[in-house]
């Protein structure tokens, strides 16, 4: 008799694609409309309406088809000429990005680089702009999602506004997950994606942009870009109905369309909160198995949690045998920190069990490649994270 194959459910616990509510799945089986006919124009107004409230802001968002990284170029294209001097902040791979696209359109790159794992100091980007008052704008991060560290916006912010300098942020990661209130801060540029708490697939870039930033972009003269040039999605999106200068990915503007009504009916403010609750139970838990958290202590993301495996262990195996071996895909680290870190998501469509069970693969892994856990120890501190919360963990 041949053996038999068990079988192993799958857990997405990766911080971008994440998983999707069934509610946006079953509604990109629906029939795909024509972008142009009435449903498809009502389609794209309403996703338009919506969209402002997950930023907190009154500005236009424009809704590109591209990965979040297709926002955070635009930000670029729209805002730096080459040789212009601009500020590029980065402690993560995803602060470096800024920095590459800042090269690939030809700025004057001006870096603050604190490390990876390290919190962005507002004292610090208050130095470097009072030394280069030339500086006209400064790219930041959120929520830096390969070292599970968010950034003090607000703070950073407020330094820019007293240099009259232009903020953009990449909220990726961090936006519907972490705290962001782009008006109430001013920060001017906030560019976003639809995988990661937006509970959607990839394929939408957002770029919510401030009226200053669209006046200083055309002010600067052409954009560098022509399909991510704010002026031109802009101007289509403010006609009556709006519409897109090019075609739409419809399906996933349905998608999202039913997305930010779930986040509606939870309320933005229920949302950050159920983020918070999961990232310290996550927490917790790595405590309870003895293991210590990446980088700043008190800087922590609720969008993933970044943990450092034990030495005496191959890390590098860690994401393998929690994938082939018990259907759970988490992310490891990256670059440097390959090997050194694992990181667990719990952005967008996550609850308390999805939580439970990545720890409960985590401690077998950890058992099975030699490390000394005690199993249950993990679990069980998250569990009394959900507990003492005291609020109901299914809806």
């Amino acid at each position: 008799m041949p053996d038999a194959t068990p079988f192993i459910k799958s857990y997405l616990m990766t911080a971008g694609p994440t998983p999707l509510p069934p509610r946006v799945s079953q509604v990109m089986a629906e029939p795909i409309v024509y972008h142009r006919a009435p449903a498809g124009v009502e389609l794209y107004a309403r996703v338009l309406r919506r969209l402002p409230a997950v930023f907190q802001t009154a500005n236009d968002v424009l809704l590109f088809s591209s990965s979040g990284s297709g926002a955070m170029e635009s930000a670029v294209a729209n805002l730096v000429r080459p040789g212009d001097p601009a500020l590029f902040c980065a402690a993560g791979k995803f602060g470096e990005r800024w920095i590459e696209l800042g090269e690939a359109y030809g700025a004057d790159l001006v870096r603050y680089e604190p490390g990876w794992g390290r919190r962005l100091d507002p004292g610090e980007i208050d130095r470097v702009l009072g030394e280069r008052p030339e500086i006209r704008v400064a790219f930041a991060t959120l929520s830096e999602t390969s070292t599970g560290i968010v950034h003090d916006v607000q703070a950073i912010a407020e330094v820019a506004a007293r240099h009259d300098v232009l903020l953009a942020v990449d909220a990726v990661s961090g936006l519907g997950a972490a705290e962001l209130r782009q008006d109430a801060w001013g920060v001017d540029v906030v560019a976003a994606g639809s995988q990661k708490a937006l509970m959607c697939p990839p394929g939408i870039g957002l770029a919510s942009v401030s009226q200053r930033a669209l006046d200083y972009a055309g002010q600067r003269g052409p954009a560098t870009a022509y399909y991510f040039d704010w002026g031109r999605t802009a101007k289509a999106q403010r006609k009556d109905p709006p519409s897109s200068p090019f075609t739409p990915p419809v399906t996933l503007l349905a998608a999202l369309d039913v997305a930010l009504e779930l986040i509606a009916e939870e309320g933005l403010e229920q949302v950050l909160a159920r983020h918070a609750l999961l990232a310290r139970a996550t927490r917790a838990g790595v405590h309870g198995l003895g293991l210590e958290l990446f980088g700043d202590p008190d800087d922590r993301a609720n969008a993933v949690t970044a943990i450092e495996l034990p030495e005496g262990i191959d890390g590098a195996k860690v994401p393998k045998v929690l994938r082939d071996k018990y259907g759970i895909t988490a992310n490891g680290g990256q670059n440097q920190l390959k090997g050194r870190i694992l990181r667990i998501a719990h952005t967008g469509y996550f609850g308390a069990f999805d939580i439970l069970t990545s720890l409960s693969g985590l401690e077998m892994t950890l058992r099975e490649l030699g490390a000394e856990v005690e199993q249950g120890a993990g679990v069980g501190a998250a569990q009394q994270v959900f507990l003492d919360a005291g609020v109901p963990l299914a809806a």
